[in-house]
């Protein structure tokens, strides 16, 4: 292996190690760009996810994902710390595992795909079609999921007393609208720019 080659593999496993500490550390304290007058606040978590998946390639960005899926798991459902998650967990914990772990996967997965696919031919809209399809097969899988387990989300409505709310109107309005609507926004923009920088500081480093 020659210099150039020594240096990017360990240039990669270096990004692959700081994006995991990035995406835990984003998941674990609940960073998020909260908007007020909107009523929402949106996960920065998926930006590392989709810089791994095109820097790093689809299997990376199916780890980033699968540890993202595990912290909300862990620390939703298993230890109790987000309501919706830990009442899921009650009453399905096996349905909820799969929900965690396979909607970040599998969008961390596909983003590096496409992005692997397209990169060669048409590398601007390989960027931009990863930062994209991350998010939407993250809230995709989540609503599928969601509809398995219907009555288990109307019991939530409920025991949080959303009188008159029915599990249609949670799961895509309240769960997925407006929040998934500014975080595919947030994905789009960023992720392609930051990527960009990295690209630039990684070709002065591997010279």
């Amino acid at each position: 292996m020659n210099t150039s080659k020594r240096k990017q593999s360990v240039l990669h496993m270096v990004e692959l190690a700081v994006l995991t500490a990035i995406v835990m550390v984003l998941q674990m304290t609940g960073a998020v760009i909260r908007i007020p007058f909107l009523g929402t606040s949106v996960s920065l978590v998926l930006i590392p996810i989709a810089l791994g998946a095109m820097l790093l390639g689809p299997a990376a960005g199916a780890w980033l994902g699968f540890v993202f899926g595990a912290i909300t798991y862990i620390m939703g459902g298993v230890m109790g710390m987000d309501l919706f998650t830990l009442f899921l967990f009650q009453d399905h914990p096996l349905i909820t595992a799969a929900i965690c772990f396979v909607k970040s996967t599998l969008a961390g997965y596909l983003g590096g795909l496409v992005y692997r696919l397209l990169k060669e031919k048409k590398p601007l809209l390989a960027v931009f079609l990863c930062a994209m399809l991350i998010p939407v097969v993250n809230t995709g899988v989540f609503v599928l999921g969601c509809l398995v387990i219907l009555g288990t989300i109307e019991g939530y409505i409920a025991a949080v007393g959303l009188t008159g709310t029915s599990a249609l109107y949670f799961i895509f309005i309240l769960c997925a609208g407006i929040n998934f609507l500014v975080e595919f926004a947030v994905n789009t923009v960023f992720s392609p720019a930051l990527k960009r920088v990295i690209d630039i500081v990684t070709r002065r480093l591997v010279r």
